[in-house]
């Protein structure tokens, strides 16, 4: 019974935290589930160990948690003129 409780104020705990810290992102639990995921990545790991680590069915679902794409380099953002 413990886990249940738990797990239903684990959402307002990490918003309490991210205000404590003057974060104003949404975190949750997917949000270090997808920090996980990306780490393993860039660490070389690969999707399919990530998939079966993240006990999904599928790697479509897994790849919706990796942020290795997400970061923007600067020679992308220097490509814009005006």
């Amino acid at each position: 019974m413990l886990g249940i409780a738990l797990i239903s104020v684990m959402p307002f705990a990490f918003a309490r935290i991210g205000a404590v810290v003057g974060m104003r992102a949404r975190i949750g639990c997917h949000t270090f589930r997808a920090t996980g995921i990306t780490a393993y990545l860039e660490a070389g790991g690969t999707l399919e160990n990530a998939q079966a680590m993240a006990a999904h069915e599928s790697p479509r679902t897994t790849k919706l948690y990796d942020r290795t794409g997400d970061e923007i380099t600067l020679d992308e953002v220097e490509r814009i003129t005006i």
